[in-house]
């Protein structure tokens, strides 16, 4: 059985993460110290500076050679699931509500955990050593594959919004949504489908974007965006250092650190200014709250980085928050429940 020690610990490793939401939480609802571009501008800095850096150092310090392939193999599997429930549905939904921006949603809500925070210090604890290494490698290959293709999706759905593909075809009719996705730099809600109906239904013609254009700028984009290439830097490094035993130097390895570390507190605390600048608490509503915890029924809690880039890219980021906030609340009562009950299986 768990010890109280044990609880403490994972309540210990979660503190530090409310802290400095309710730090950016405070800030702007009651000492108003940022303005929302200035807002703004921290989520950039967080999405291009402290993620990268995070992702680098957090790869480059497993081990490539000694993964469990079974476990990696059947993560792959469950996550590629998800992603044909999500293709599927919204297949089946067409244009209705914005339902390729809303998959893209389900698959983050679905598939994307928060492992480091509360799965290692409670597995480690339930399990011992070799569970918290399991879900230490679960978490690499999300940040070096998954990750990096959640950005695919918000690019090329971003391309599709604003005609990013270069080749349109008859009258665009601009909505407020697109007006403020330009405004603010992704920062509005942007819903890929209901601007793509409203030019088909007000009869002003249709968006038709040539394919190879659009995925030329969206590889373009996505080989400049540092979150990429510091995953696939990250694995390179990492192979070369443990198949040959070469250590960074200690200059170099300071420096990375300086800047990883900034990468989950400042990701909260740009979640808080995120929330002191909605009208409500719960900011996607109850209904809404309802949909994500039960996509998110795995028990372990939402991952942050998922809500970082929805923030940056303007789609459902108050349903990310959400989900991060309240499922990293239930997590551990929900982890404690399972763990006793697989004891009696």
């Amino acid at each position: 059985m768990i010890a109280w020690d044990d609880i403490y610990k994972v309540v210990a490793a979660m503190a530090p993460l409310y802290f400095a939401l309710l730090l950016g939480f405070f800030s702007v609802k009651w000492w108003r110290f940022f303005s929302p571009e200035q807002c703004a501008a921290i989520n950039t800095m967080v999405v291009y500076f402290s993620m990268p850096f995070f992702t680098f150092d957090f790869v480059v310090r497993t081990n490539p050679f000694a993964m469990n392939y079974r476990v990696i193999a059947a993560d792959a599997v469950s996550k590629l699931l998800v992603i044909a429930a999500m293709a599927a549905w919204a297949r089946f939904c067409g244009a209705k509500a914005g339902a390729q921006s809303w998959s893209i949603t389900g698959f983050s809500l679905a598939a994307l955990n928060n492992t480091l925070v509360v799965g290692v210090p409670l597995l480690d604890a339930m399990y011992g050593k070799w569970a918290q290494d399991l879900v230490v490698q679960i978490a690499v290959v999300q940040s070096m594959v998954w990750f990096p293709l959640l950005l695919l999706a918000f690019e090329l759905r971003k391309a599709w919004v604003v005609g990013g593909g270069g080749a349109v075809v008859g009258p665009v009719i601009s909505s407020p949504s697109m007006e403020t996705e330009r405004k603010d730099g992704g920062g509005g809600d942007v819903e890929m489908n209901g601007v793509v109906a409203a030019a088909v239904g007000g009869g002003g013609g249709v968006i038709r974007l040539r394919f190879w254009p659009t995925a030329r700028k969206v590889g373009m984009k996505l080989a400049r965006n540092p979150n990429v290439y510091a995953s696939v830097l990250g694995v390179v490094w990492a192979c070369i250092a443990y198949r040959w035993h070469i250590g960074m130097p200690g200059i170099v390895t300071g420096s990375l650190q300086v800047m990883s570390k900034t990468g989950t507190g400042m990701s909260m605390f740009s979640m808080g200014l995120f929330m002191a600048q909605q009208e409500r608490m719960i900011a996607c509503g109850a209904g809404m709250t309802a949909l994500g915890l039960a996509l998110r029924f795995a028990a372990l809690p939402q991952s942050i980085a998922s809500f970082v880039f929805a923030k940056e890219y303007g789609l459902h980021a108050d349903v990310l928050s959400t989900a991060v906030i309240f499922g990293t609340l239930i997590s551990l009562p929900i982890l404690i429940a399972y763990y006793v009950v697989l004891g009696f299986v």
